[in-house]
């Protein structure tokens, strides 16, 4: 504790960093952020932008550079992202700073930090274009997490031809999330025909009776393959249990 509070007397570590090394999270104008959540879980936090102003995203991204030396947020509308940018310009200005416009997520990194890089492989895979939203935030935060991962698009079961094509490719992976609006039929389809865990992500596209990803994640829960589901549109967490399993698989490849 001692060299903590030295730090701090000598200008070379800020209060809410040294909060962060002492309780394990930073008190900022917007909240409390978790700093010790990757060292705790496995997952790094992020900041969930729906529900807050601008000016709080901003504030609690800049607390997560600011203590962990990486900032990630999801769900971002623009009036987010400008206010995250001008915050890091006068805070962090070294930080480089990766937005995903149409998945909505952001992720700012400053030069101190080092992504973990794990063996192992996660697959990304959506039944059509428009599945592609909460598939991108999984793609991020399973990428964050430290695995490789392959994005496999467009094959979903209206032709099924076009998954049978790319069989070779999803046995070769670790961990698959597979992503299906509709009725939900493809990581049912998928998990039947692979050795590998499948995450079923159902999306809210579609329309009619059960609409907004009710059927698909009704069809993922009710498969008679071994799947697992989440929540509708639940691309963090999809991701996040991807990198769970890969963090795993490397580590059992180090024994």
């Amino acid at each position: 504790m001692r060299e903590i509070l030295e730090a701090v007397a000598a200008g070379e570590l800020s209060p809410a960093a040294a909060e962060a090394e002492l309780a394990g999270y930073a008190t900022g104008e917007a909240g409390r952020f978790d700093a010790a959540r990757v060292q705790r879980s496995g997952v790094p936090e992020a900041v969930l932008a729906e529900g807050k102003t601008a000016a709080e995203v901003a504030d609690l991204v800049a607390t997560s550079v600011e203590t962990t030396d990486r900032g990630i947020a999801t769900r971002l509308e623009p009036d987010d992202v400008a206010a995250i940018r001008e915050r890091l310009a006068e805070e962090a200005p070294d930080a480089t700073i990766r937005w995903d416009e149409r998945s909505r997520w952001l992720v700012a990194e400053t030069p101190a930090f080092e992504r973990p890089d794990l063996d192992a492989e996660v697959g990304v895979v959506t039944a059509g274009t428009s599945d592609a939203v909460p598939a991108g935030e999984a793609v991020m935060i399973a990428g964050e997490m430290g695995a490789t991962v392959h994005r496999i698009s467009d094959i979903g079961v209206a032709s099924l031809a076009r998954a049978i094509d790319r069989l070779d490719e999803l046995r070769e992976l670790d961990v698959l999330i597979v992503a299906a609006g509709r009725e939900g039929a493809l990581p049912t389809v998928i998990a039947g025909l692979v050795d590998v865990p499948v995450i079923g992500l159902p999306v809210s596209t579609g329309y009619g009776h059960a609409g907004e990803g009710e059927a698909a994640l009704s069809g993922m829960i009710q498969s008679c393959t071994a799947l697992t589901a989440v929540n509708v549109d639940a691309g963090f967490t999809a991701g996040a249990q991807a990198g769970l399993i890969a963090r795993r698989i490397d580590a059992a490849s180090d024994t």
